[in-house]
């Protein structure tokens, strides 16, 4: 991997981790296209770099992060069933993730949901007062539901924050909370996921790093942090005034696009569960 190549891979991560498009698509070609997904430096960068992505929500959100403590108490209830889930299925979240069809289905089918987003609960609840505006006032009944949606993410393509902010729409949180409690909910979550595959890296003996490639990673989660802080502002903003179809148009592009690739042969030797 060279300069360019890290900088291009931090852009995506930053890009797509906290929008409902699948990072894990958007690394599969990115890396494919460049022709570096077998390297293990790469496999082990596109999960680091998540460190950066993650500490954009806490700085973005500091005063959340900094207040009372059932803010933490309902974000551990809705970290817990991907927890539990993903131990109890583990081989078969293992068995999806080496499947690069899965994941472009799963985009396609996510797509034609965020269609009819807008009108399956906007719509019917722009005028209701009973929409939560804040993810604070959050229940922890709620908090739970919400966290079953993320285990729908394990299946690759799904895309962790589409899964929870149609959780959060489903128990009446308004666009805005639920895309907010989405971001928090990615940081015990991307924090637990990316501290378990950095171990298992270290059991392999992958994490013995030459003075450039420190300096890959060290460039790749400043990148990452500032194109992560720039790409959730934006999505806020974009998400009052035009709502989440355009999302749906562009999951159902990129996952034809993975599929054609797939076809042309572009994967060949390459496993989604190396992102």
């Amino acid at each position: 991997m060279n300069w360019i190549q890290a900088l291009i891979l931090a852009i995506i991560e930053g890009l797509t981790e906290f929008l409902p498009v699948s990072s894990t698509g958007h690394m599969i070609i990115g890396s494919s296209l460049m022709g570096i997904a077998s390297d293990p430096f790469v496999k082990v960068f596109t999960v680091a770099i998540q460190f950066g992505a993650i500490l954009s929500v806490v700085v973005l959100y500091w005063k959340r992060f900094f207040q009372r403590l059932d803010f933490y108490y309902k974000l551990f209830v809705a970290f817990l069933p991907a927890v539990f889930f993903g131990l109890l299925f583990k081989k078969v979240i293992d068995q999806l993730l080496e499947n690069i069809v899965v994941v472009a289905l799963a985009l396609i089918a996510g797509g034609v949901v965020f269609l009819f987003l807008d009108q399956l609960f906007l719509r019917r609840n722009s005028d209701d007062d009973s929409n939560i505006q804040n993810s604070d006032n959050l229940s922890y009944g709620k908090a739970l539901r919400i966290g079953l949606f993320q285990v729908i993410a394990m299946v690759p393509g799904v895309s962790r924050s589409a899964a929870t902010i149609i959780g959060g729409l489903t128990q009446r949180l308004s666009p805005t909370a639920a895309a907010e409690f989405s971001f928090f909910l990615a940081v015990p979550t991307m924090f637990a996921a990316t501290c378990k595959s950095l171990w298992d890296y270290t059991k392999e003996g992958a994490l013995q790093f030459s003075q450039q490639e420190i300096g890959l990673l060290l460039l790749g989660n400043v990148v990452a942090f500032l194109v992560a802080w720039f790409a959730i502002k934006s999505f806020i903003r974009f998400l009052t005034t035009h709502g989440f179809k355009v999302f749906g148009y562009y999951r159902i592009a990129t996952g034809a696009l993975l599929l054609l690739l797939w076809y042309l042969g572009w994967f060949e030797g390459v496993q989604v569960g190396d992102f």
